[in-house]
C-alpha cells in the first residue's frame, strides 16, 4: 500500500511543534491521513519522538538527549519554542504516540534516528513498542538514513521499509535490495528527473522531503514522485473534502 501524496512531516511541523502529540493531532485536523515522525532513545533506552541529538533547538533545556531518563521527561517543555500556545507540550514516548495515531486512524512513517545509539538497541525497543499496538501493516512504514538500522529492522520484521538518502548514491539499488525496501525517500532539492525515472522504473515508490510549496509538490508528483513530506497540508494534493473536515470553515 502506497502512502498519500502529502505526508505530514514530523506530525505537521509548520503548524505545531514537531514530533509532539499536538503536531500529530494537528495533521489529523488538517485532513492528512499519513504522517512521519522520528523515533530515538533516551539514555535509559526509553523510545521517544525526537529528531536531534541535543535538546537545545526544540525544548527549554540544553544538552544531549541521551542524558535524559524517563523520569526527567516531565521537566521538559517541547512546545514553548514554537509558540506560547503549546507551552508545556511534552516529548512524547513512542507508545503514547502510537496510541494516539491509532485512535486518529493515521498511517505512520516512523523514521529511525540512531543519534549515536546502537542500531540494534533502537530496533529492539521500537519493535517492542510496535508489538504493543495493533496498527496494521498497511498503516506502517519504517525508514532511516542508517543502512545498518534498516538491515537490522528488516531482519527482525516483515513491516515495509524505505531508504532515506540526501542524494541518490550509486549503490542505492544494492542497499534497497539488501533491506527489501519498497520505497526510496530523497531530498526534493537534490533530486533530478533522471533519478525519478530511474527509481520508479526499478519498481520502487519514491517520496521527497521536505516540500512546503504546493507548486513544487505538484511538479514533483506530475513527474512521477508518489508523494512528498511537508510541514503544511498543501491542500488540493490529496482527495479529501477539507471543508467538511473543518466544519465548513
Amino acid at each position: 500500500m502506497t502512502m498519500n501524496k502529502v505526508i505530514g512531516h514530523r506530525g505537521l511541523a509548520g503548524e505545531a511543534p514537531e514530533n509532539t502529540l499536538a503536531s500529530i493531532s494537528q495533521a489529523a485536523r488538517q485532513g492528512l491521513s499519513w504522517i512521519e515522525v522520528d523515533v530515538t532513545l533516551l539514555g535509559d533506552g526509553t523510545t521517544v519522538l525526537f529528531h536531534d541529538r541535543r535538546l537545545n533547538r526544540t525544548t527549554n533545556h540544553t544538552g544531549r538527549l541521551k542524558s535524559l531518563t524517563h523520569t526527567k521527561l516531565t521537566t521538559i517543555d517541547a512546545g514553548s519554542w514554537f509558540s506560547a500556545q503549546f507551552a508545556g507540550e511534552p516529548i512524547p514516548e513512542l507508545g503514547t504516540a502510537l496510541s494516539l495515531i491509532k485512535d486518529l486512524g493515521l498511517g505512520l512513517n516512523l523514521e529511525l534516528k540512531t543519534n549515536g545509539c546502537h542500531e540494534g538497541r533502537l530496533v529492539d525497543a521500537v519493535l517492542k513498542a510496535l508489538g504493543k499496538t495493533d496498527l496494521s501493516r498497511e498503516q506502517l512504514r519504517i525508514s532511516s538514513f542508517n543502512h545498518r538500522a534498516l538491515v537490522c529492522f528488516s531482519t527482525h520484521s516483515q513491516l515495509p521499509v524505505a531508504h532515506l538518502f540526501d542524494r541518490l548514491p550509486l549503490n542505492w539499488r544494492r542497499k534497497a535490495e539488501r533491506t527489501g525496501a519498497v520505497a526510496i525517500h530523497l531530498n526534493a532539492a537534490k533530486v533530478s528527473q533522471k533519478q525519478i525515472l530511474k527509481v520508479r522504473s526499478a519498481g520502487y515508490e519514491l517520496y521527497c522531503y521536505t516540500v512546503n510549496s504546493q507548486s513544487f509538490a505538484r511538479n514533483l508528483i506530475d513527474n512521477g514522485v508518489n508523494g512528498v513530506f511537508s510541514d503544511y497540508p498543501l491542500e488540493g494534493l490529496y482527495p479529501m473534502d477539507l471543508k467538511l473536515i473543518r466544519g465548513g470553515k
